[in-house]
């Protein structure tokens, strides 16, 4: 079962949208509907039926409902864990000494990270203003610490300093969009190797 990244100061934004139990038997209910959840909304999307989710878990719907009073509940605790897990590799890879490895492995999970979770995003796309501020809110900690492995990428010489992350992650957007139903590899590695290429320096 995952386990719950560290908070940062990088991701300290997302506390306040999840309140796992304190106790641990509650904590181990909470953690297992969590990996059950990722699993069913990665394979049937977000509409994935909750009383299945409670059963993959092994728990009983009441214990589920008193997690998660609601579908939308569980959705953002699944997101704001993928985003914890997605910023906690980043500011590992702040520590590798090679700057141009660091950007290029952050980019290649960043792409699988979109792939995977997109028809969760697309649950919040069409919301209001509280899924707006959602959004807003797991977008912030990626664009910072993607911000930090680009700009360490760009001072080792590895890729152009007119380089913007946002246009980087339009592209890696567009290949996860892509390659989302065949998850082809050797099509993944191809797209991505244009991209890393096209912002090295000349």
């Amino acid at each position: 079962m995952p386990r719950r990244p560290p908070i940062s100061p990088t991701r300290s934004a997302l506390g306040h949208l999840v309140r796992p139990p304190l106790r641990a038997d509650g904590r181990r209910s909470y953690e297992a509907l969590l990996a059950a959840a990722d699993e069913m909304f990665t394979v049937h999307g977000p509409g994935a039926p909750l009383d299945a989710i409670a059963r993959r878990a092994g728990v009983s719907n009441a214990t589920l409902y008193r997690h998660f009073p609601d579908r939308r509940d569980l959705l953002v605790a699944v997101c704001v864990t993928e985003v914890e897990a997605l910023c906690a590799l980043g500011e590992e890879l702040l520590t590798d000494a090679n700057g141009a490895r660091a950007l290029d492995t952050w980019l290649r999970t960043y792409v699988d990270h979109v792939r995977a979770k997109h028809g969760l995003a697309a649950a919040f796309a069409s919301g209001g203003h509280e899924d707006s501020g959602f959004v807003a809110a797991c977008q912030a900690p990626v664009a910072a610490v993607g911000a930090a492995l680009l700009a360490r990428a760009i001072e080792a010489g590895a890729v152009r300093p007119d380089v913007r992350l946002a246009d980087v992650t339009t592209l890696l957007n567009a290949i996860a969009m892509a390659t989302e139903t065949t998850r082809d590899p050797v099509a993944t590695e191809g797209l991505l190797a244009i991209v890393v290429n096209g912002i090295a320096p000349v």
